[in-house]
C-alpha cells in the first residue's frame, strides 16, 4: 500500500456513517426500565458535607501556607501588624495587598533578577501606599 492509498482511506474515515439499526428504541427501553431516583437522606446532606470539606481544605491550606512562609508564622504576623487600616471597608484590600506582597517577595527569592516580578512588587507597593492615603482621608 502506498501513501496515496493511505490518504484515500483516511478521507473515507471523515465521512458520517449511519448505524445499521435504529439505536433510539433500545435507549428508550432502557430509560423506561430505570426507576425514578428518590432523593435519599444522603443526597440532602451532600451540600453541607461539601461546604464543610471546602472549609476544611481552606483552613488546612492556610495553615500550611503560614508554616511554609519565610520565617514561618512570624513573617505572616509581621506583614499583618505592619499596617491595619482604621476604616473597615479597606481591611480586605489591605489583606489582599499584604498577601500579594508576600507572594511576590517569595517569588523574588527564586528569581531575584526578574524585571516582571520587580515591576509587580513596585505596583503592589504603590497600591498599598494609595490605600494608606485613602485610609488617612477616611480617618
Amino acid at each position: 500500500m502506498n501513501e496515496l492509498d493511505y490518504l484515500r482511506q483516511t478521507r473515507a474515515l471523515n465521512r458520517p456513517v449511519a448505524p445499521r439499526r435504529d439505536l433510539w428504541a433500545g435507549i428508550e427501553a432502557r430509560l423506561d426500565v430505570v426507576p425514578a431516583a428518590q432523593p435519599s437522606r444522603h443526597r440532602r446532606a451532600q451540600p453541607w458535607l461539601m461546604a464543610a470539606a471546602i472549609a476544611a481544605v481552606a483552613v488546612i491550606s492556610g495553615g500550611i501556607g503560614l508554616h511554609l512562609a519565610p520565617g514561618g508564622s512570624d513573617a505572616v504576623a509581621e506583614a499583618h501588624t505592619n499596617w491595619k487600616p482604621a476604616d473597615p471597608r479597606l481591611t480586605g484590600a489591605a489583606v489582599e495587598l499584604d498577601a500579594a506582597r508576600m507572594e511576590l517577595t517569595q517569588a523574588m527569592q527564586d528569581s531575584p533578577q526578574s524585571p516582571a516580578l520587580q515591576r509587580l512588587l513596585q505596583k503592589t507597593e504603590r497600591q498599598r501606599d494609595r490605600l494608606r492615603t485613602f485610609d488617612k482621608q477616611a480617618g
